[in-house]
C-alpha cells in the first residue's frame, strides 16, 4: 500500500495595505493610496495562485502569515479557507522562521513561504517547489529573484540558519542563503528565477507582463 502524502502548508508573506506604511518605494511615481492600492491586487492574486495550487497538490493547505498582528478579520474576508497566523519576530529572518517551523510543529511535512509582491508568478513555479521537496535528495528550495533575495522558501526541516543568519532583502541574500546551506551540508534545489515589485523600475515590467492576475491586471488598465 503506497503511504499518504505529507501534509503540505503554502503560506503566503502578507502586510495589510494601509497607504504611507505599504510599498513606499513605489511612491512616488503613485501615491500613498495608489501603492497600498497596488499592493491589495498583488495580494488578491497571489491569493488565487495559492489557491490553485491547493487544488492540483493532495494535502496541501493553503495559508497567510500576517502583519499587523490585528489583522486577523482583514485576512479573513480576504482568503476564506486559508490558515491564518501573525507573523511574530523583529526581524523578516525571524518571521519566516517562525512561520517555516512553527508550520512543521504543527505536524505538516512540508512547508513553503511566498512572497507577496509577485502577482505575476506561476503557478506551475509553486507546483515545482512541492515537487522539490519531495525529492529525497533535497532539503531546501529556493525560487530565486531578479534582485538578489528569493520569492519563495521551503524545507521539510527546521533549518533557522538560513534566515536568521542572512541579511534579508539585500542584494546577496540569495548568495548569502546559499553559503549557509552549503556551510552546514543542506541539498537545495532552485526554482526558476522570477522578479517582484519594489521600485518604480519594476511597475514598467509588471505594465507589459502577459501573466499577470487578474487585480493587478484590471489596476494597470489604462
Amino acid at each position: 500500500m503506497l503511504a499518504p502524502p505529507p501534509r503540505r502548508a503554502l503560506i503566503v508573506m502578507a502586510r495589510q495595505p494601509t497607504p504611507g506604511t505599504t510599498k513606499t518605494r513605489l511612491c512616488p511615481p503613485l501615491s500613498p493610496e495608489a501603492a497600498a492600492a497596488l499592493y491589495a491586487c498583488f495580494l488578491a492574486d497571489v491569493i488565487d495562485h495559492v489557491r490553485a495550487v491547493a487544488g492540483q497538490i493532495d494535502g496541501l493547505v493553503p495559508g497567510i502569515a500576517f502583519t499587523p498582528p490585528d489583522a486577523t478579520a482583514h485576512f479573513a474576508a480576504l482568503a476564506p479557507g486559508f490558515e491564518l497566523a501573525p507573523q511574530i519576530g523583529a526581524t523578516l529572518g525571524e518571521r519566516l522562521d517562525g512561520v517555516l517551523s512553527g508550520a512543521l510543529a504543527r505536524g505538516y511535512g512540508q512547508v513553503a513561504a511566498v512572497n507577496s509582491d509577485s502577482p505575476s508568478l506561476p503557478v506551475a513555479f509553486l507546483v515545482a517547489a512541492f515537487a522539490a521537496l519531495d525529492d529525497p535528495a533535497v532539503d531546501v528550495v529556493l525560487g530565486p529573484c531578479d534582485d538578489g533575495g528569493y520569492y519563495l522558501i521551503g524545507w521539510k526541516r527546521p533549518h533557522p540558519a538560513l534566515v536568521r543568519d542572512v541579511t534579508m532583502s539585500a542584494p546577496d541574500t540569495l548568495a548569502q542563503t546559499l553559503a549557509v546551506a552549503g556551510r552546514v551540508g543542506l541539498r537545495v534545489a532552485l526554482l526558476p528565477r522570477w522578479y517582484d515589485v519594489d521600485g518604480p523600475p519594476d511597475l514598467a515590467r509588471l505594465a507589459g507582463d502577459p501573466g499577470l492576475g487578474r487585480h493587478t491586471r484590471a489596476f494597470l488598465a489604462p
